[in-house]
């Protein structure tokens, strides 16, 4: 039975799927630290195994981030990431003011499937940066 709940994942699920979908490994410690403060998180279950995730970060006006979006591989093809996509957009859609900037990171070839809620690229006028611990 394929559940959808608006709360995080225990921290092993967590750091499982990131790593089953071929995500960045976070340390426990992070983890543990990070997990619980987004502005939203959407994981779908199929009974008690975490199948797809994703969620909000930032300040809830001016910012907001979208991060950890993955999908288990045995689920992929299946609309599991446009039902994350979807609930986060919705989310969104009623917390967003006027000038409020959504962020995200694109792996190639997930860029097509945020292309599909007006996401665009950066480039060439600025480019995504990060640095990492």
């Amino acid at each position: 039975m394929i559940e959808i709940k608006h709360k995080a994942p225990s921290v092993s699920d967590y750091r499982n799927m990131r790593r089953i979908a071929g995500l960045s490994e976070k340390s426990q410690a992070a983890a543990e630290k990070g997990i619980h403060n987004a502005c939203f998180d959407v994981a779908i279950y199929d009974a008690q195994t975490l199948i797809a995730m994703g969620r909000v970060i930032g300040d809830g006006g001016t910012a907001f981030q979208i991060i950890d979006i993955a999908v288990h591989p045995d689920y992929q093809g299946q609309g599991y990431g446009k039902t994350i996509m979807s609930q986060i957009m919705s989310f969104i859609e009623t917390e967003a003011e006027e000038g409020t900037y959504i962020s995200l990171i694109a792996d190639y070839p997930a860029d097509q499937l945020y292309a599909q809620y007006g996401f665009i690229t950066t480039e060439p006028h600025s480019c995504g940066m990060y640095r990492k611990y």
